[in-house]
């Protein structure tokens, strides 16, 4: 499927992230011009410089780039990766304060140069920003969305394939809520090809139980802590994954990802940001509502909108 012609992608953040997020999309091609914006102008440049040496080899994408908010100037995505980075030790939420600030002054800036974008939050705590940015906007909830737990389920499907010898693409199953530690998978509707996921028969001759399940749960939900960790962010798998929402906006995929948009009566849910299977398109993301939860699962959803209202309404102070 061919991208919109003359398609636009605009990165803010020239850190780890957004610098990944960038090489992911040239290197996929997800979007004819990719542009890199941040306000430290030596770090934007000396990024936009290396990757523009490698775009004999990307295709038909290109790279520019600057410290001037002029750069997101036509956009029709924006990617928003700027912020304080995670440290070890420290929650997704504990960088709220710092980032609602980040993104509070600079979306007036990008939507004034980019009024038609649809907004992708990668910055955390994603989902707490994707609500405070949808009010200040006032955009569609459609248009300002977050990254949510496309990447978790990502890494959630890479841990069930390993073990039960198959592919990942042939694993059905998706981390939802909050992305962060109240995060937790739809086991109920889990598959391996069409089998359900508790029936599947493992390479050994066992079957999943709810032990192995549980654990493989908070795998997947501490994977990043464990990264930081060891090398100081998590880069390259984010960027891959945000490169893939890309391109579903601008090849009008209709595909379905667990991103995070401010939800509406969705299972007990209402006003808060979270991530539950989402239709993505050239016109934004749609929760689709006839997703089916467990009477436990629903539980854990209205539990990660609590979590999450509370760190909002202290930064609505």
């Amino acid at each position: 499927m061919s991208v919109i012609e003359n398609s636009k992608l605009t990165v803010v953040g020239a850190g780890s992230v957004g610098a990944s997020v960038a090489y992911a999309a040239l290197i996929r091609g997800s979007a004819r011009h990719v542009a890199l914006y941040d306000i430290a102008a030596e770090k934007v440049e000396a990024e936009v410089l290396d990757l523009a040496h490698g775009t004999q080899f990307t295709g038909s994408s290109d790279i520019t780039g600057g410290s001037d908010v002029a750069v997101a100037e036509g956009s029709h995505v924006v990617v928003i990766t700027a912020g304080a980075k995670q440290n070890p030790g420290q929650t997704r939420t504990e960088l709220a304060a710092t980032n609602a600030r980040i993104i509070r002054d600079m979306m007036p800036q990008l939507l004034e140069v980019a009024p038609n974008a649809i907004y992708v939050i990668v910055t955390n705590p994603c989902d707490v920003l994707t609500v405070l940015a949808q009010e200040a906007t006032g955009l569609p909830t459609r248009r300002i969305f977050a990254s949510g737990t496309v990447l978790d389920t990502s890494r959630l499907r890479w841990k069930i394939a390993q073990r039960a010898g198959v592919a990942t693409s042939s694993v059905h199953a998706w981390i939802v809520g909050e992305h962060g530690d109240t995060e937790f998978p739809l086991w109920s509707t889990a598959t391996i090809g069409s089998v359900p996921i508790t029936e599947f028969e493992l390479p050994d001759g066992s079957y999943f139980d709810q032990d192995e399940l549980d654990a493989i749960a908070v795998d997947v939900r501490d994977a990043a802590y464990k990264v930081i960790k060891g090398k100081g962010a998590t880069n390259y798998a984010i960027g891959l994954s945000s490169a893939r929402i890309v391109e579903a906006i601008l090849r009008d995929e209709h595909a379905i990802l667990p991103v995070s948009t401010v939800l509406s009566t969705f299972h007990g849910v209402d006003g808060m940001a979270l991530s539950v299977p989402s239709i993505v398109s050239a016109r934004g993301a749609v929760p689709i509502a006839a997703t089916p939860f467990s009477d436990h699962e629903k539980t854990l959803l209205r539990r990660s909108a609590d979590a999450l209202t509370t760190v909002a309404d202290s930064l609505r102070g």
